[in-house]
This record gives structure tokens, C-alpha cells and sequence, in this order.
């Protein structure tokens, strides 16, 4: 391996070693400020192209600070990162609140689930972020090298929904608890959490962390939804980006005059303050008049016992209509049977939500974070010629 990682050091860095025997900066040498921009945190891309998120050091430090009184005992904390540093969830839970705790920070250079079982019998984690397909790779694998989970006190999970079986399964390995939370590269990222205590609720996002603001907003009519309805998530609080690099359209189209961001997700909230997201507004297939959220028609196929994952897309039918098409992964040994697993979706859902078709594939196109591309699947259907 060459000096600087398998891709050799990127052209202008300046290697640790190098910047270690260095003499300390000049006292009158120019200090950020905290509204001076920080980086660029490029957004995954999966609903358009990529677009550079400019967060400020204020930003960073907000979300870190949030993640350390919401997260940390402050004694003797062992964070594992076992997430891409590259993405918002990995920088702010992988590295900025543990060095806001001062915590023993140790890296992964992959989310392999043996690297991570043979570092924790060497430093257990107290604080675990990671997204649910690390949590069941950890749980399939942990009696394969015979590692015992428990003693984790703390895992926390985003970027996908989380499952409540998988709660339960790791809760129970661990003796600790398992949060969801919620947050997205425009918020670096943090916007929600469940709490640690009792009041917890598996499947939901939890509550807003310290000194955010939210709103549910019709996305058409712009005004606040009453708050037994769904609505889009609107965000504001010191965590909110500046805007997108170089692209001040999209910048306007995402946040107001007033500061608030238009997250793009539509979410419930209950009556303790508990948020649940429902879909995304990009995402919504609208077929004959009728909105129909993708993730409700995969959580219903998920349900049934030849199902193992789902992705659920509108694709255009000659008269111009969306029709539901849902992909699926089968359990190992099952064989796909459209009328049966329809027949299962109309039990439970409206009759414009079932699936037109439904098409096996051997895998579905995920994030480096295990996040379905509901995209990449409509390019797919589309490319394989799915009959409409």
C-alpha cells in the first residue's frame, strides 16, 4: 500500500506525520470564525445529482454538541466508526461528538462485521452508530466467532427505517438499547432521536434535538398541517446548511427567506411529540389522482413470509399514468407468485395501492449506508422492459 491509503494521498494534503512535526500556527494568523464555511458534504444524489452541502464550522459543532448531551455519559466513552467518514451520519456520530467527548475513537477501514467483532473484544464500544444491515450483520456473525455482544450500551441507527424485530434482537444480545433517529446531510445531519429511556418507541425517529424547530407543512398550499395529519418536514435550527455550492436555484427551492429547510420528507407527529416518516414527496407514485407511499406497499410485502426486501416505484403506462411496480428479493428457496403476494397487499391496503407488478431480482441497488435507490430500481424495471 502506497503512503496515504490503497489510493495514494489526494494531490495538496498535507500528510499527519507532517503536519504533527510542524511548528504551531502564528497567534496572529487568521482563525475561522464560526460562520465560516467548514466543507462541502456532497448529498448522496439519489434523488437528482449530487449537490456540495456548504456547512459552517457553527454547524459542525452544533451537532456534535447535540450528539454528546443527548448520547454521552462523558466517562470513558469507546466510540466505533464504523460508517464512511464521507457521509454526514459517519463524520458527525463517527468523529466530531466522539472527539467532543474526548472519547477513545477507534476506525474501521470497511464495515466488515468481522473487523468490528474482533475490535470490540479488544475495546467494546459504549457508543455504536450504524444503519440496520451493520446491526444484522453483527448479530448473524457474532455466534459464528463466538463474540458476546453484551455490554453495548448505546446504538444508535439512521438513514434507513428501522425495524422492530431487529430492535428487539439486538436489545436483547446486548442488554442495551437500539434508537432510531433522523437527520440528512442539509442538517449535518442531526434533527431527531429517540431518547434513552423508557419512552423510546421503536419505529419512530423520536423527538427534535435541543434548539431545532420543525414544522408539517402542506407542500401544496405551503401552510402548517394540523397535527393529527401528515405533512412535509420543515427544519430550522444552528445545524441548518448555508445552501448548495455554486447552485443558488436549488438553494431557493430548499430553504425560506426565514431560514427554514424543506426536508422533502413527509412525516406524522403523535401525541407526545414523536415523529414518523411516511414517505418522501419526490418518491410519492400518483396513480389515477391517488398518492400512494412507496415505503407502505414495501412494509406490507415485507410482511409476507416469501418477501425478504422490497422497493416499491411509479413507472409511466402509455395513457401517461403512474403504475405501482414493486421489486423484491425472495427468501432463500422461495419462488415469486404475483397473485398470491397481491392478493396479501389487498388484504391490508387500498385497492390502487397493490402493486400492478411485481418483478424478482436476485439484489436491490442500496447506498454505501445499505439505503435502497428507489431510482436505480425504476432504471432498472425500466431497462429490463417491464410489461405495463
Amino acid at each position: 500500500m502506497r503512503p496515504g491509503g490503497v489510493a495514494g494521498a489526494a494531490p495538496g494534503t498535507v500528510a499527519w506525520r507532517e503536519l504533527l512535526a510542524a511548528d504551531p500556527i502564528a497567534v496572529e494568523h487568521p482563525r475561522p470564525t464560526a460562520h465560516d464555511l467548514a466543507l462541502l458534504q456532497y448529498t448522496s444524489g439519489t434523488t437528482g445529482l449530487p449537490k456540495g452541502a456548504m456547512l459552517t464550522h457553527r454547524n459542525l459543532e452544533s451537532n456534535a454538541l447535540m450528539g454528546r448531551y443527548w448520547l454521552g455519559s462523558g466517562e470513558r466513552e469507546v466510540v466505533h466508526g464504523v460508517l464512511p467518514h464521507f457521509h454526514a451520519f459517519g463524520l458527525t456520530l463517527g468523529v466530531t461528538f466522539a472527539m467532543s467527548l474526548g472519547a477513545r475513537l477507534v476506525l474501521f477501514p470497511s464495515v466488515r462485521a468481522d473487523l468490528v467483532l474482533g475490535a470490540m473484544q479488544r475495546a467494546r464500544p459504549t457508543v455504536l452508530p450504524a444503519v440496520p444491515p451493520v446491526y444484522q450483520k453483527l448479530l448473524d456473525a457474532a455466534p459464528e466467532q463466538g463474540v458476546d455482544l453484551r455490554g453495548i450500551p448505546v446504538a444508535v441507527s439512521g438513514a434507513m427505517s428501522q425495524r422492530v424485530p431487529l430492535v428487539e434482537r439486538w436489545e436483547q444480545a446486548t442488554g442495551g438499547v437500539l434508537i432510531e433517529g433522523y437527520g440528512l446531510t442539509e442538517c449535518s445531519p442531526l434533527v431527531a432521536c429517540n431518547p434513552l429511556n423508557d419512552s423510546r418507541r421503536a419505529g419512530s425517529i423520536g423527538i427534535p434535538f435541543p434548539s431545532t424547530e420543525i414544522r408539517l407543512v402542506d407542500p401544496e398550499t405551503l401552510e402548517d398541517v394540523a397535527r393529527d395529519r401528515p405533512g412535509e418536514l420543515w427544519v430550522r435550527g444552528p445545524q441548518v446548511f448555508q445552501g448548495y455550492w455554486k447552485r443558488p436555484d436549488e438553494t431557493a427551492r430548499a430553504l425560506t427567506a426565514d431560514g427554514w429547510l424543506h426536508t422533502g420528507d413527509v412525516v406524522t407527529v403523535d401525541g407526545a411529540g414523536f415523529l414518523r416518516v411516511v414517505d418522501r414527496l419526490k418518491e410519492v407514485v400518483i396513480t389515477g389522482g391517488f398518492n400512494v407511499a412507496p415505503s407502505e406497499v414495501e412494509a406490507t410485502l415485507r410482511r409476507h413470509e416469501t418477501v425478504e426486501d422490497a422497493a416499491v416505484v411509479g413507472l409511466a403506462d402509455p395513457r401517461g399514468d403512474e403504475v405501482v411496480v414493486a421489486a423484491v428479493t425472495l427468501v432463500p428457496g422461495a419462488d415469486l407468485d404475483e397473485a398470491v403476494l397481491r392478493e396479501h397487499c389487498g388484504a391490508g391496503l387500498a385497492r390502487y395501492k397493490v402493486p400492478r407488478w411485481i418483478v424478482a431480482v436476485d439484489d436491490l441497488p442500496r447506498t454505501m449506508l445499505g439505503k435502497i435507490q428507489r431510482r436505480e430500481v425504476r432504471e432498472q424495471l425500466q431497462r429490463t422492459g417491464v410489461r405495463l
